[in-house]
């Protein structure tokens, strides 16, 4: 009931009847309209005046209390009605869901900007007031429990499989470091040759059309290939001491380019909360003060294209790349602890943690090598090893499609949540975050935010593998993809249909 009808209601309340405390001695006398005094008794002249005073008293309580009550049945039937019409008028809305895309109103055709925060795990958009990623999330769509990584969960295969909607295995990025094996050529992040990179990232997919893109530091940009030659002004060289605010006013500025040179495809990527996750876990303070920061930035963004006009136009499709988990030194598995078993030289190590990855001589047995290894892990003998699982990599379960590629070590080491695998134990303390674990693993989910024409606003829908974006944006661009491990179909049971 609203604060009007609180006011009607105090202005025609009738004065109380006293609590019992505060009853006068004769507690009859508030209750009755005659003479206090026995009834049976004559009524002498003096006492006509009380009386009729008492009489007088009576009737105008009466008609209060009786004008109270009509107030307060014509406030209740009206609240009444308006309740009803109220649930009426939610049941409507309900009943008109959104089924078709949104028409763009400023731009001449689809834009997609394409945002990774790195290392933003799902759950830290709770962690502080995010009102900007809320406002996306509150009008958008969103993985209500959060977007699905590939494995292995690291920046590098899942930035480019989110690119390029391909599992590691088949895109070529096994690792943010590997070895090939048959030039011996290591690859390190700094790597942009071209046959590192497989597969038809998107804003190669976009020039191919004879359309515009332009990226700002997603992995795999700088690499020169196909059609896509990393063109002056549109793509940038990876530099992480940009700070954020230049960054989204880069982005910005291509809005005011005109229309029919606005690039379709964007990206821009954040370090954050990433760099702090690893330096102090995902729970600390400093991770707080990093997601506010992200926040800030997309509202930034959101603001700028707010002033252009084009906020509603635009969609921005809000992502991270993998989870974060803590980790601490009494998680450790130490290989030099499986010797009385097998003996694992550093040499053979391509990858420690939270990924082991194994490469041994051509003449040693594989198989055996990892029995031996389970063995030992297995005897309660081996400090936390029964917190890992050594594979053949053919023999990984088949959720995880990492075993199609000869860049990928033959053994694989999966590590439970937290664990880490060094060579020998050492007096090093360190307590920190990773990821790269299994992608089952719930910590390492991040986020996926869809806001714009073709998103349904306030939606949530089921987690899915960021395998599935290529196919999302080139949908959402009226444009042929690539060959990609997505399903052809999930673009429908995310986006609205064209109008």
């Amino acid at each position: 009931m609203g604060s009007d009808s609180v006011d009607v209601l105090t202005s025609t309340k009738p004065t109380p009847i006293p609590s019992q405390e505060e009853d006068p001695p004769n507690p009859s006398t508030a209750l009755l309209s005659f003479d206090t005094e026995d009834s049976s008794s004559t009524t002498t002249p003096h006492q006509k005046p009380t009386t009729t005073i008492l009489f007088i008293s009576l009737l105008l309580l009466t008609c209060t209390t009786l004008a109270a009550a009509v107030a307060f049945a014509f406030l209740f039937f009206s609240s009444a009605s308006q309740s009803t019409t109220t649930t009426a008028t939610a049941t409507a809305t309900a009943a008109n869901i959104e089924t078709t895309a949104r028409p763009l109103t400023k731009l001449q055709k689809p834009v997609v900007l394409l945002i990774s925060s790195d290392g933003f795990r799902f759950g830290y958009q709770f962690k502080t007031p995010t009102p900007n990623i809320h406002r996306l999330i509150s009008n958008g769509t969103e993985a209500e429990l959060g977007l699905i990584p590939v494995f292995p969960t690291l920046t590098f295969p899942n930035h480019y499989s989110i690119v390029t909607g391909l599992y590691p295995a088949y895109h070529g990025i096994i690792n943010n470091h590997f070895v090939d094996p048959y030039t011996g050529d290591t690859f390190t992040m700094g790597s942009h040759e071209p046959k590192w990179w497989l597969g038809e990232p998107l804003w190669e997919t976009v020039v191919n059309h004879g359309l515009k893109a332009a990226t700002y530091f997603w992995p795999g940009s700088e690499v020169k290939k196909g059609s896509w030659t990393c063109p002056l002004n549109f793509c940038r060289n990876y530099n992480g001491s940009v700070p954020f605010e230049e960054r989204v006013d880069t982005v910005l500025n291509y809005f005011d380019l005109p229309n029919s040179e606005i690039p379709v495809f964007m990206t821009l990527y954040f370090e954050d909360p990433d760099h702090q996750g690893h330096q102090v876990g995902p729970d600390d303070p400093e991770i707080t003060d990093a997601v506010a920061r992200i926040d800030r930035m997309i509202g930034k963004l959101i603001e700028g294209l707010e002033k252009r006009g084009v906020f509603e136009d635009v969609t921005i499709i809000l992502v991270g790349d993998h989870g974060m988990v803590g980790t601490c030194d009494k998680k450790l598995i130490f290989l030099e602890d499986l010797a009385p078993w097998i003996e694992i030289p550093k040499s053979w190590i391509q990858s420690y943690t939270p990924l082991l990855a194994i490469r041994p001589p051509s003449s040693v047995s594989l198989a055996d090598v990892v029995a031996k290894m389970n063995e030992g892990l297995s005897s309660g003998k081996v400090q936390n090893g029964n917190r890992l699982k050594v594979y053949l990599k053919e023999e990984l379960p088949g959720r995880l499609h990492y075993a199609a590629s000869d860049r990928i070590p033959p053994i694989i080491g999966l590590l439970e949540e937290g664990f880490k695998v060094e060579q020998k134990e050492s007096k090093r303390q360190e307590c920190g975050g990773a990821h790269g674990y299994d992608n089952a693993i719930f910590s390492m989910r991040t986020i996926f935010i869809g806001h714009g024409p073709q998103f349904a606003r306030g939606r949530k829908v089921p987690s899915f593998e960021n395998v599935q974006i290529y196919n999302l944006v080139t949908s959402i661009l009226n444009i042929q993809g690539a060959a990609n491990n997505g399903t052809a179909l999930f673009p429908t049971s995310i986006l609205l249909s064209s109008p």
